[in-house]
C-alpha cells in the first residue's frame, strides 16, 4: 500500500501515515534494519506488531531516512542522528511518524467504546467538560484525551509521569481540532499545543472504523 496521507505541518513538520496492509514478507523484504532492531522485531510475539514496526521503516523511506538513522535512548524514545525531532505511532492497520525542527510527539488510536471503561484511570479534570450522556461525542473526545496525553509523555518520557495526575487536556469542542494541555510534574510545569484529526477506514470485513490523529508540540 502506498502512503495513505501526509500533512504538512508548517515548513520543518510534516506527518506521514501508513495503511499496513502488507504481509509480513512484503514488508520484511522491502526495508533493511540494524542488528538492534532486528532483535526487537525477533523478540515480538505479535505479527501486527511487527508490521507495525517495519511499516514505520517504509515510512522512513518516504523522507529519505533507513534504519541506520535512528537510534533509541535508555527509555526506548526513538531519536534520528541528524537532530531533527521524531515521534512513531501505531494503531491496528496505521502507523505514523511526525518529523520537526521543534520537540512533537504523535499518537493514532482507533475510536472504541471500550475507552468509556477505563477513562478514570487517565482523565481527571477533564470530566468537567465531557457528557457521558452523548455517548458518541463523549468517546470521541476521550480518545482526543488519551491521545495528548500519550503525545506529551512521549514527549517527555519521564518515569513516574500519570496521566491522570500529571497531564491536564483543557476544554475543547471536536471541531476546534486544537486545544492546550498542562504537565505538572516534578515541580515543572510545561504547556503544550495539541491538535487532533478524524479519519475513517474499513477493517478486513469492510465494517467502518474511526481513528483520531492527535499531535503535540511542547
Amino acid at each position: 500500500m502506498p502512503l495513505y496521507k501526509t500533512i504538512i505541518i508548517n515548513p520543518s513538520t510534516q506527518i506521514l501515515v501508513w495503511e499496513i496492509t502488507e504481509s509480513y514478507k512484503e514488508l520484511f523484504e522491502a526495508v533493511v534494519l540494524n542488528d538492534s532492531n532486528m532483535n526487537r522485531l525477533n523478540c515480538m510475539k505479535s505479527e501486527m506488531h511487527q508490521r507495525a514496526f517495519l511499516s514505520v521503516r517504509k515510512l522512513f523511506q518516504e523522507v529519505d531516512y533507513t534504519d541506520f538513522d535512528l537510534y533509541y535512548d535508555e527509555f526506548g524514545k526513538p531519536h534520528l542522528y541528524d537532530g531533527k525531532h521524531i515521534s512513531i505511532t501505531h494503531s491496528h492497520q496505521f502507523s505514523a511518524i511526525i518529523l520537526s525542527d521543534e520537540v512533537v510527539g504523535i499518537d493514532i488510536e482507533l475510536q472504541r467504546e471500550k475507552i468509556i471503561r477505563i477513562a478514570d484511570k487517565f482523565a481527571d479534570t477533564e470530566f468537567d467538560f465531557l457528557n457521558a450522556e452523548e455517548k458518541t461525542e463523549y468517546i470521541r473526545k476521550l480518545t482526543v484525551i488519551w491521545g495528548a496525553k500519550e503525545a506529551i509523555f512521549k514527549i517527555r518520557n519521564e518515569k513516574g509521569i500519570s496521566f491522570r495526575d500529571h497531564i491536564k487536556v483543557n476544554t475543547f469542542q471536536m471541531n476546534d481540532s486544537q486545544t492546550k494541555s498542562e504537565l505538572h510534574f516534578d515541580d515543572i510545569i510545561k504547556d503544550f499545543n495539541v491538535c487532533f484529526e478524524e479519519f475513517e477506514s474499513n477493517d478486513n470485513n469492510g465494517l467502518k472504523q474511526n481513528f483520531t490523529l492527535v499531535y503535540a508540540f511542547e
